[in-house]
């Protein structure tokens, strides 16, 4: 027997949401991305959402609400595109030139100068909010914890050296990899940006 969730109960009792949740936050992420957190009013998000005033309040009461579901949906995305870069190849070294590869597509051109949204919000939320500082720390110590994986599986399949310090090796790439999206912003070339992919992988020698 299948048990109704509040969410479901909630649903039945009034009418139901009819704008697609997803799409909704994949807009509201171009806001934020491109005006940061306080610049971005409400009224900006709602026009770039397409919807009523009223539907964005039910949906997620306030702005800030909105910032922690387009936050979420960001960081669902991001790892789901970078999973899929990850099971085309089987060395733990190749996975992670695989993952600088991918920041250096991040971070050149438009989508370069948007900026990421986990590191804009490391700047501009995690000092007041605590909400927003828990999900920060919890998406940099999953990217840490990735490349560390990553590490000692390369050392494992002989791809990386066993004489590397992986801990600090996979610090030093997360600082890099944040960094790199940082840089973007300031509106650099597809090519510098695969040249730093690429020496990167060598502090895995």
């Amino acid at each position: 027997m299948t048990t109704a969730t509040l969410d479901d109960k909630s649903r039945s009792r009034g009418r139901p949401r009819e704008f697609d949740m997803d799409a909704a936050l994949d807009k509201a992420l171009c806001v934020f991305s491109e005006r940061g957190y306080h610049a971005a009013s409400i009224s900006e998000l709602t026009d770039a959402m397409e919807l009523t005033s009223g539907s964005v309040y039910k949906a997620f009461k306030d702005k800030r609400g909105i910032f922690l579901a387009a936050f979420d949906r960001y960081r669902a995305v991001r790892r789901g595109l970078l999973d899929e870069r990850l099971d085309r190849v089987e060395t733990g070294r190749d996975k992670i030139r695989e993952i600088l590869r991918f920041y250096a597509a991040s971070s050149h051109g438009d989508i370069g100068r948007r900026g990421c949204l986990v590191v804009g919000s490391a700047n501009e939320l995690a000092i007041f909010d605590e909400e927003a500082a828990e999900r920060v720390a919890a998406a940099f110590a999953a990217n840490e914890d990735l490349l560390l994986d990553l590490i000692r599986l390369g050392q494992s399949d002989g791809s990386i050296p066993k004489t590397l310090e992986a801990v600090t090796a996979a610090r030093a790439l997360l600082c890099l990899t944040k960094g790199m999206r940082v840089a973007g912003k300031t509106g650099r070339r597809e090519d510098d940006m695969t040249a730093v992919a690429d020496a990167a992988i060598k502090l895995l020698d």
